[in-house]
């Protein structure tokens, strides 16, 4: 029983490496090509969440953290960096680190009475979490900041409708490319596995 659980911890974390790298990666390239303005794609929510779902909430959260660590040490963040430093880094952590958490706690929770549903509920929520916890750390530390902010993103008059809406556009892909890209992969690595 104890050389099990030593195989799948060991499996885990060989997973978990290939994934913090994947996630590594991604974001780089996320980080220069931007769509929305100031907000780059965050495609490393896909391995974020199928890491979350195949290895569990820990190991999501520890792939969101270097989603956030990449963010901040590319420049994804620097647009708010020269309004508040500590709430920058703040936001940008947490928001990595719930999504890539709630993704594998919610995939544990319905897998119970459905795989595939479960992967596709958790491929749904690491975009969510990870713009939820964007909006509220924006609110808490950069909502005196608003207009200074949309004119740095060049629409002083809309201000923070402006944000909001580049916000909003940017999840909406996010969004897409984790429900129907997640839960591919997932059945291919579930095949694959059926295979050997």
């Amino acid at each position: 029983m104890k050389t099990t659980n030593n195989r799948m911890d060991t499996k885990k974390l060989v997973l978990g490496a290939i994934f913090t790298a994947l996630v590594i990666v991604f974001q780089l390239l996320a980080t220069f090509t931007a769509f929305f303005g100031p907000f780059s794609t965050a495609i490393a929510l896909i391995p974020i969440a199928i890491g979350a779902i195949l290895c569990g909430p820990a190991i999501g959260a520890w792939l969101g953290l270097v989603f956030g660590i990449v963010v901040l040490a590319s420049g994804g963040a620097a647009l708010f960096w020269a309004f508040n430093i500590p709430g920058t880094i703040i936001t940008v952590l947490a928001k990595g680190a719930a999504c890539g958490f709630f993704a594998g706690w919610v995939y544990k929770l319905l897998s119970k009475f459905n795989h595939y549903v479960a992967a596709i509920a958790a491929s749904i929520i690491c975009p969510v979490v990870n713009t939820a916890v964007f909006m509220l750390g924006c609110f808490v530390f950069f909502l005196k900041d608003a207009a200074a902010i949309g004119e740095l993103i060049g629409s002083a008059d809309a201000g923070m409708a402006l944000f909001v809406g580049m916000a909003l556009a940017n999840f909406i892909l996010e969004l897409g490319m984790n429900a129907v890209l997640s839960p591919v992969i997932i059945r291919i690595l579930n095949i694959r596995k059926k295979q050997n």
